[in-house]
């Protein structure tokens, strides 16, 4: 695979990780969201999609300079953890029936709720940052590894 390929979707699984956050904090700051637009499962949202597919072949290049690979996903599980905290004040976690999918059964919100959740947000903005921090890392690493590294991928 050529480096140009791998850092281009390094870049846009990294810009996919900041828009998710940015949508949870959209949620919070009481625009309507769907609930599926901010996936809950870390696997669903691009940046997992990207993760654990593309992202794992780099595992197989030798003397894998990548360690922050197992910190990216301990950094990945955690925000979606913190997350799911969120997702708890804002959605049901009750199945619905087809009338109240249909006739949008919403939960009450209260402010103390809103509080708890911009608690939450607070601490996935810093679990954000150094996820962040670890991508760059990835990617510097990228850049200085030899072509020929990463054309056995």
């Amino acid at each position: 695979m050529e480096k140009n390929t791998i850092l281009e979707q390094l870049r846009a699984a990294k810009a996919a990780h900041i828009n998710w956050v940015q949508r949870a904090k959209m949620l919070i700051s009481g625009f309507k969201m769907e609930e599926d637009a901010i996936p809950v499962n870390s696997t669903q949202c691009k940046f997992g999609q990207w993760f654990y597919s593309d992202a794992q072949r780099l595992n197989g290049l030798r003397n894998n300079p990548l360690d922050c690979m197992s910190e990216i996903e301990k950094l990945h599980f955690e925000l979606h953890d913190i997350y799911l905290n969120i997702y708890k004040i804002y959605y049901d976690l009750e199945p619905q029936g087809f009338f109240s999918k249909l006739f949008g059964k919403k939960k009450k919100i209260t402010d103390d709720s809103v509080k708890l959740a911009k608690e939450y947000f607070a601490s996935m903005e810093e679990v954000s940052k150094k996820l962040v921090n670890e991508i760059n890392l990835m990617e510097r690493r990228i850049v200085a590894l030899p072509d020929t590294d990463l054309e056995t991928l």
